[in-house]
């Protein structure tokens, strides 16, 4: 079996100390920007310096999270904090966003790159990628079972896998409920949490069908040593109590031991656990966090506290003294490789008892509440002389200091750091003076009508896959995007597939919703463009997905309309116009789980009575806001974009041409974040 890292989150100092002393191996923490989670108390840059010694003391790694999507007014101010943080000594750097990653090459070019769950990397073929662009590890999406994860363990990148903690009902990465609804993105840190609140497919104003209970695999670990080289728990929010325990439970378990679920349920859970992601079962993964659960957590929170009371003990110490008379009392410490001397004033005489070699081992072994414990003793000492045990004390505490300074130091990775300066790309791309549309088609009926009026077509995934419906628009092969599965649950059938329309149809255009289908599509030789679920945010990101091949991309749904128009690149870039727009990208449909499929509503309703289309297929769901975005009278508003885009869900051939030509819908539209931003 592997050596499998037990990788912690830590919010606070409280919540890092209690991780390292319980036995993590790695910590990963968020500064006070850039972090996916800045509800947590997090780290300023004083305590960043505190956080990595301590994690380095242990001999634990230290990873930063700067995985939120930035804008380019946050540019320069990224790259000094990680000029900073790399000086520092942190081990690697957690990112979701691509002109990140390539920020954080620039500045720290010999620095380690870890693609966030944010990326949300669901195949084999996606994690290659990475690996092949730099990338040392990926955190796969949660929502994947142990085969998929084999394979990707199998490409040869780092994989780090989830296995404690909260799950989001949506794919990481792909979730903008709390965006839109509360103006607090997900991907830049601020989710509100909206998912937490009653959502119904019954009108059932207490029911909360978006809320899922926590992940738990500790007791499965056996089945992830040939899968996992670092095993997640989630938590940057939590207490220290709950990463403690966690910590705890799954080192029993990595040790074979049996892990007690009843204790970490008692801790924190939402209705107990579930693993059926991971099984691929899907089955009993609903969950709210419930009054018993509250009352069994204060009553267990007073015997964890003796798991992180102490300092851990990780090294051990051998010492050699010599106390010779008129000569200082010298005594030396190793540490595996590291060795230190300190001395003392000379011995003085013995009046009473000398010391000896047993006195001698007594003081040296008080090793305390430290990160050390006594190995041996050895000694040359001559008779009739003395160390006063105090002097004795001194001279350990001063070892045992000098000694953690020194592991400190042979743990701390030291990076070259750059003079680097950003500057934004220049733009360079011709702006249309009339903005052509593209649109996003689910049925025949709005392919065919949309055809005529539009610049191009991008149709569903089961539209993309269907011979027939792609006979009849053989005609418009030119200007049909393919749209592969906004998560791909089949890697080697979807690849299959795609080979196949593009060499029976002609059809060579591909929509990429992540980076796998960036990958899928450049082995497969289409031609790329990228959709509004890549989040690109900034100038940067849009640049490299230029150099990674993609000929355009819609722009981040969560840009305000100044900052979409102030962006530089050469890179065509789009705009969502008109659609339902999708809120959520789910592997768990909340109308199933609530009513059956045979009762679908085909909505989830909040607790306002507002209504949430849920748009089905076999593989995933997605939730669509309540309200229709409509800009097609604003678009003198859009000074930069190449093309805008239209996202249909329902609408038929008649309201597909009125779409397409501008016309206003019925019912309340909203103006996205284009204005208030989040």
């Amino acid at each position: 079996m592997k050596k499998m890292e037990i990788l912690a989150p830590a919010g606070s100092m409280e919540t890092l100390r209690a991780a390292l002393r319980s036995g993590a191996d790695a910590i990963y923490a968020g500064g006070k920007r850039f972090s996916a989670r800045s509800s947590a108390t997090n780290f300023d840059n004083d305590e960043l310096v505190t956080a990595v010694n301590l994690c380095h003391k242990y001999g634990a790694k230290f990873y930063l999270a700067v995985n939120t999507i930035i804008s380019d007014e946050e540019i320069s101010d990224f790259c000094e904090y990680i000029k900073f943080t790399a000086s520092v000594g942190t081990d690697a750097y957690i990112v979701q966003d691509w002109g990140c990653a390539e920020l954080i090459r620039k500045c720290v070019p010999d620095t380690v790159l870890h693609a966030s769950t944010q990326m949300s990397i669901h195949t084999a073929t996606g994690a290659e990628f990475l690996k092949e662009n730099g990338w040392e590890r990926v955190v796969p999406a949660r929502e994947l079972d142990k085969t998929v994860l084999k394979k990707i363990s199998g490409t040869g990148i780092e994989t780090e896998v989830f296995v404690h903690g909260a799950l989001c009902m949506s794919v990481s990465g792909q979730c903008y409920m709390s965006a839109v609804m509360g103006s607090r993105s997900a991907n830049r840190g601020c989710c509100g949490q909206a998912c937490r609140l009653p959502f119904s497919s019954s009108e059932n104003k207490n029911f909360s069908a978006l809320s899922l209970k926590d992940l738990s695999l500790i007791p499965e670990i056996s089945q992830l040593s040939e899968i996992a080289d670092s095993l997640k728990i989630e938590g940057r929010m939590k207490r220290p109590e709950y990463v403690a325990s966690a910590v705890n439970e799954l080192k029993k378990s990595i040790n074979g031991q049996i892990p007690d679920m009843n204790f970490l349920k008692g801790i924190f859970s939402r209705s107990g656990f579930t693993d059926s992601y991971f099984t691929g079962k899907r089955t009993d993964m609903f969950g709210m966090r419930e009054k018993e659960d509250v009352v069994s957590a204060k009553e267990l929170i007073p015997k964890v506290h003796e798991l992180y009371r102490f300092e851990r003990k990780v090294y051990s110490i051998c010492f050699h003294a010599e106390i010779k008379k008129n000569s200082p009392v010298k005594i030396t410490a190793v540490c595996d490789d590291i060795s230190v001397t300190a001395e003392g004033l000379p011995p003085e005489t013995a009046k009473n008892r000398p010391t000896d070699f047993n006195s001698l081992k007594k003081q040296l072994s008080k090793l305390g509440d430290t990160v050390f414990s006594f190995g041996n003793v050895t000694a040359d000492i001559d008779d009739g002389l003395v160390v006063l045990a105090g002097k004795l004390n001194e001279i350990r505490r001063e070892l045992t200091e000098r000694l953690t300074d020194l592991i400190i130091r042979k743990n701390t990775p030291y990076k070259n750091i750059t003079d680097y300066i950003p500057v934004i790309p220049e733009k360079n791309h011709d702006i249309p003076e009339k903005i052509p549309v593209r649109t996003f088609c689910n049925t025949m009926e709005q392919a065919r009508t949309a055809a005529d009026i539009s610049e191009y077509i991008i149709l569903s995934p089961a539209l993309s896959i269907s011979e027939q419906f792609l006979s009849e628009l053989s005609e418009y092969k030119k200007k049909i995007i393919l749209s592969p599965p906004r998560f791909i649950t089949d890697e080697e059938k979807t690849i299959s597939r795609l080979k196949e329309v593009k060499e029976h149809f002609g059809i060579d255009h591909l929509m990429c919703h992540t980076p796998d289908c960036i990958a899928i599509g450049k082995k497969l030789g289409f031609r790329l463009h990228g959709n509004f679920s890549l989040n690109i945010f900034n100038s940067f990101s849009a640049e490299y997905m230029q150099k990674l091949g993609l000929e355009d991309v819609i722009f981040s749904y969560e840009a305000k309309l100044q900052q979409i128009n102030g962006i530089q690149t050469s890179l065509p870039v789009g705009a969502v116009i008109y659609g339902r727009f999708p809120l959520m990208l789910t592997r768990n449909c909340p109308i199933k789980n609530e009513s059956g499929c045979k009762n679908c509503s085909g909505h989830i309703t909040d607790r306002t009575g507002r209504e949430f289309p849920v748009s089905c297929s076999h593989d995933y769901v997605e939730i669509l806001n309540s309200d229709c975005l409509y800009m097609y009278d604003k678009l003198e508003s859009f000074s930069s974009i190449s093309f805008g885009a239209v996202i249909l869900h329902d609408e038929n051939a008649e309201q597909t041409k009125a779409v397409i030509s501008g016309k206003k819908p019925s019912g309340n539209i909203t103006r996205g974040l284009y204005y208030r931003g989040i």
